[in-house]
């Protein structure tokens, strides 16, 4: 059986940053639940529901992020705590840690750089070494004459694992289970971010988001297997997934 998805809390109050972040997470293959205040996290994170990790703002209306530490902790809170904050001076730093925070990573960062404290945080409460891979075993070949084969969150392509993330997985499955019908722009990005989801000038930003993702599915496929070609456009409108392959 495949490994769950790891499941990130992400505590923040800046709508561009939660948006932006969460969405990089998501690709690299995180499950992330999205608060704007601190008190509702609160409130969701100690009526049971677990999470792999919590990233959480410092500076926030309201209840402030080591404010949440604190009752998170005394509440009985064990997940791993990883402040991402805009605070640089080392005081900061030291209070967080002193309070059980696990890392203390400043906003500026670059996004591999937080990919990979993040997952050495998660790393570590697992009992495993740093920079390990969360993501499991490969897949096993796919069965009968389907080249296609779909587990979770997982996908293989004649029996080889294609190393996609969550976001492109979901658009896989959503193409391939209509397979030889069209499927809108509109459509495919509704099932990463969300029905009705606003992206760029005018609303019409996830057509470029579609096609940029669509065209990395197609290379990791193709990394794969040279004559791939499942994946077709309908200018204008969207793609299908060529039936008879899925």
């Amino acid at each position: 059986m495949p490994d769950p998805l790891r499941q990130i809390a992400l505590i923040d109050d800046d709508p561009l940053f939660r948006e932006t972040l969460s969405w990089n997470l998501e690709d690299a293959g995180f499950a992330v639940d999205l608060f704007e205040q601190a008190e509702s996290a609160l409130d969701h994170l100690t009526k049971g529901y677990a999470f792999d990790a919590i990233l959480l703002d410092w500076q926030m209306p309201g209840m402030d992020g080591l404010e949440f530490l604190k009752s998170y902790r005394k509440a009985g809170g064990r997940s791993p705590v990883l402040f991402l904050t805009g605070l640089q001076q080392p005081i900061f730093e030291e209070r967080a840690l002193a309070e059980g925070a696990v890392d203390f990573i400043e906003k500026t960062r670059s996004i591999g750089v937080i990919l990979h404290r993040l997952q050495n945080a998660i790393a570590a409460v697992r009992g495993l070494p740093p920079n390990s891979s969360l993501m499991g075993d490969d897949l096993a070949d796919g069965n009968g004459t389907n080249p296609l084969s779909i587990d979770g969150a997982r996908v293989a392509w004649q029996g080889q694992r294609v190393d996609l993330t969550l976001s492109e997985v979901k658009v896989v499955q959503l193409l391939a289970s209509r397979a030889g019908q069209d499927v809108t722009y509109r459509e495919i990005y509704d099932v990463v971010k969300g029905a009705g989801f606003v992206a760029g000038a005018e609303g019409e930003g996830y057509r470029t988001n579609v096609r940029a993702m669509v065209k990395r599915i197609r290379q990791k496929f193709r990394a794969l297997d040279d004559a791939f070609a499942e994946l077709e456009n309908y200018p204008g409108f969207g793609y299908r997934w060529r039936d008879g392959s899925a």
